[in-house]
């Protein structure tokens, strides 16, 4: 039996006391990036699997009586945390920290797990805490309604929002201090039938990736994108849903080319990463600064190399393509569903064929997939020698799954297709002329990448089309 005295205070802290009780979890110690707990089955994996999970640790288990467990527990946790499943049904995460403790534990958690954005959402009788990993949401929490108020107070006063305003949406920041750097995290709310919704989208810089061999390209893409960041004028275009890292490849990008002999501009809504040496400006539509205004100043501003956060109308689509004409290098975005589509997307804003013709030198298009974990290839051996699929690491939350990699299209303009779409000849013609100098869609890539191991087929079929 284990002596209390191995137990430590940082240990315990690891999980929520009414976790603790409710599953009768007591953990012990860390050892080499493994917790120790202890459990009355140490071979129900559910329970191994939910506790990796929330802690991000890997777990290894001992078997020990529920009632050494449960008495052990009320020694190392205050006594006003001894609600057990048993002893109280009703509050079944009525754990002893203030909202406070429990905000910041949940933004810890989830940047400890790589976490994108965490979900607070209230319904009729529950209120659900989810974190988005690899883009997909998974539920860490589910509370009785009445810890969503306290916890939204909570939330809105560290970004600085007004508690008393329930019937608007509003958008605010928070900088966390987590291990001795400042995490950026956007806050937005949005009212709802029973309560306010909260999204926070973390921001952590040390997780950002400006390596672009490290994006996802092929090796022929990556000579091509190259390639064409070192023209001295033009435009190069992004294209995908939200959430596909169009920003993280124009930032790249843009830490790639960047030098002292060059004026970088970047106009965003909202600027989501800091980078050194760029100039970066945000958008006030309140006061009229918008993307086309913006570009309008920044050609003022002796600029080499703009950036402007996305193409959304006709004026910005003008200015932009004219700053391309006129000697400057320009990045935007658009918002279609592969490359060939974004040509159609800015004649059909109303700009000429022509003009997207002569400025237009490059399109990316690109989705994000989960790769495959290393455990997986560790499963495939070990079948082998069991007869048993498993189905994951404590590092990959037993999903199978951990990091996310690009699929890109690459489209450039070669003077046979700046003829085709100066003559607006339809997505079709354009497409077989491109395959004639070995286009890839975005399904062809993704099968490139199912072949080398890298993504699995559900990931690619779900993300592209033919």
């Amino acid at each position: 039996m284990f002596e209390l005295s191995n137990i430590t205070k940082d240990t315990v802290s690891i999980i929520p006391p009414q976790k603790a009780f409710d599953n009768l979890i007591l953990p012990i110690t860390l050892e080499n990036g493994t917790l120790i707990v202890a459990i009355p089955d140490k071979n129900d994996q559910k329970l191994l699997h939910d506790i990796a999970f929330i802690t991000g640790y890997k777990v290894k288990a001992e078997e020990v009586p529920p009632d050494i467990i449960l008495s052990k527990l009320k020694e190392v946790y205050p006594s006003n945390s001894h609600t057990s499943k048993e002893e109280n049904k009703i509050d079944k995460y009525s754990i002893e920290y203030s909202s406070v403790e429990f905000v910041n534990q949940v933004i810890q958690g989830a940047i400890k797990m790589n976490a994108s954005d965490i979900h607070f959402e209230a319904f009729e009788k529950v209120f659900r805490i989810r974190y988005r990993i690899d883009g997909h949401l998974r539920e860490m929490f589910s509370l009785p309604f009445s810890k969503s108020l306290s916890t939204i107070s909570r939330i809105k006063i560290m970004a600085g929002l007004d508690i008393s305003e329930k019937r608007r949406p509003q958008d605010g920041k928070i900088r966390f201090p987590n291990q001795n750097i400042q995490v950026d995290i956007r806050v937005s709310t949005l009212p709802t039938t029973f309560g306010e919704k909260i999204v926070l989208r973390i921001l952590d810089k040390s997780n950002l990736q400006l390596d672009l061999m490290k994006l996802g390209f092929l090796e022929v893409q990556y000579d091509i994108f190259l390639k064409h960041l070192r023209i001295p004028y033009g435009m190069i275009l992004v294209t995908g849903p939200t959430g596909s890292g169009k920003t993280t490849t124009l930032y790249a990008a843009l830490h790639e080319i960047h030098s002292i002999e060059k004026n970088i501009m970047t106009i965003e809504d909202p600027i989501e990463y800091n980078i050194e040496g760029i100039n970066q400006a945000n958008v006030k539509p309140d006061i009229g600064f918008d993307f086309a205004s913006a570009l309008r100043a920044f050609l003022r501003q002796d600029p080499d190399i703009i950036m402007v956060g996305e193409i959304r109308d006709k004026e910005t689509a003008e200015i932009a393509i004219r700053a391309s004409l006129t000697g400057h290098l320009v990045f935007s975005t658009l918002h279609t569903n592969d490359s060939i589509s974004a040509i159609t997307r800015l004649i059909d804003m109303g700009v000429e064929p022509f003009l997207v013709a002569a400025s237009v030198k490059l399109i990316i298009a690109q989705r994000l997939v989960r790769k495959i974990c290393i455990c997986q290839k560790q499963n495939n051996e070990q079948a082998q020698a069991d007869g048993k699929i498993k189905t994951g690491c404590s590092k990959c939350h037993y999903s199978g799954y951990f990091g996310r990699t690009a699929l890109y299209e690459l489209l450039p303009v070669t003077d046979e297709l700046a003829e085709l779409i100066g003559k607006n000849s339809g997505n079709q013609l354009i497409k077989e002329e491109a395959m004639k100098n070995g286009f890839l869609s975005l399904r062809e890539v993704g099968l490139e990448k199912i072949k080398s191991g890298i993504t699995s087929n559900d990931e690619v079929y779900r993300e592209t089309s033919l």
